[in-house]
C-alpha cells in the first residue's frame, strides 16, 4: 500500500523518523512481516540502506527482528510506540521540572533576580526605543548606528558576520577612525585575521555568538535572532541605556 507524501511527512514529524525510515516502517505496518530485500522494493530505499535503517527502527522500538532465512521483520504496532512515546515524554517532563525547580535554589538563580531588580530600576520603558524586522531593515539601522558613534564603537558578531560587517560599513568605519573613533570587534577570529586587521581596529577573539553594537557607551543594538534565521525572520531592538550598556562591556570584559 503506497502513503501519500503528505501523509509520510505528518507521520515522520510527530514519530521523530527520518525520510528513509518512515518509509520502510510503513512498508512493513502493510506487510505485518517481511525481509529487508521486500521492503526495499516495496518502500524505493535502496538496498544498500535498507539493513541500516531497520538496524535504527530497530533500535527505536518500531520493529522487531525474527531470526531465520533470510532474516525477516516485524512491525510494531502504531499503538504500542505512542504508548511508549507518552511514557518517555511524561518522564522527561518530570526529569525538566525537577531540574527547573532546582535553578530556583542556585546561587545563579539569586543573581539573575538580583540583575533584574537593580536593572529594572534603572531603564526606563522610553529607552526601548525601536525593534527592527529584517536582514535589509536591520542593516539599514546598523550603518546609521555606526555613523552616530562619536568616541567609541564595538562590535560583537560570529566569525561569519566580521566579514559581512566588514563589507556593509566599509565606507564608514574608516571614517570614523579618523574621527578617533575608538573600533572595537569581538568576534573569534584566528590569527590570520588577527594580523590582518592589527592597527586598523582593536579586535578581542572570542568565542562568540552574542551579535550585538554599542555606541559611545550609551546606545547599544541588540541582534535578539540567532546566526542562521532566515533574513525575513531577523529581529533587533535599540536600547539607549547605559547601564545595559554597561553590563554588556562586563559580560564580555570589553
Amino acid at each position: 500500500m503506497l502513503v501519500a507524501k503528505e501523509t509520510l511527512e505528518k507521520i515522520k514529524d510527530n514519530f521523530g523518523l527520518n525520510h528513509y525510515e518512515i518509509k520502510i516502517w510503513t512498508s512493513l505496518l502493510s506487510r505485518g512481516i517481511a525481509a529487508a530485500s521486500e521492503l526495499a522494493d516495496i518502500s524505493g530505499v535502496p538496498r544498500s540502506r535498507c539493513y541500516d535503517v531497520l538496524e535504527s527502527l530497530e533500535k527505536k522500538g518500531f520493529t522487531i527482528m525474527k531470526i531465520g532465512k533470510p532474516i525477516k521483520y516485524i512491525a510494531v504496532k502504531p499503538e504500542e510506540i505512542l504508548e511508549r512515546i507518552k511514557k518517555n515524554v511524561a518522564l522527561e517532563t518530570q526529569v525538566n521540572l525537577r531540574i527547573i525547580d532546582s535553578i530556583r535554589t542556585s546561587d545563579i538563580y539569586k543573581e539573575l533576580e538580583l540583575l533584574y531588580k537593580t536593572g529594572i530600576e534603572r531603564i526606563d520603558p522610553d529607552e526601548l526605543t525601536d525593534i527592527y524586522t529584517g536582514k535589509s531593515e536591520i542593516n539599514r539601522e546598523i550603518k546609521k548606528f555606526a555613523e552616530r558613534a562619536t568616541h567609541s564603537l564595538v562590535i560583537s558578531t560570529t566569525k561569519e558576520g566580521f566579514q559581512r560587517k566588514l563589507k556593509l560599513l566599509k565606507n564608514i568605519l574608516p571614517d570614523a577612525v579618523k574621527q578617533n573613533v575608538k573600533v572595537k570587534f569581538v568576534a573569534p577570529l584566528d590569527y590570520k585575521q588577527l594580523a590582518a586587521f592589527e592597527g586598523s581596529y582593536k579586535i578581542k577573539s572570542a568565542d562568540n555568538k552574542l551579535r550585538f553594537l554599542i555606541a559611545d557607551n550609551m546606545e547599544t543594538l541588540l541582534i535578539l535572532t540567532p546566526e542562521n534565521t532566515q533574513p525575513e525572520n531577523e529581529r533587533a531592538i535599540l536600547v539607549k541605556s547605559e547601564f545595559v550598556s554597561n553590563m554588556l562591556h562586563e559580560l564580555m570584559c570589553i
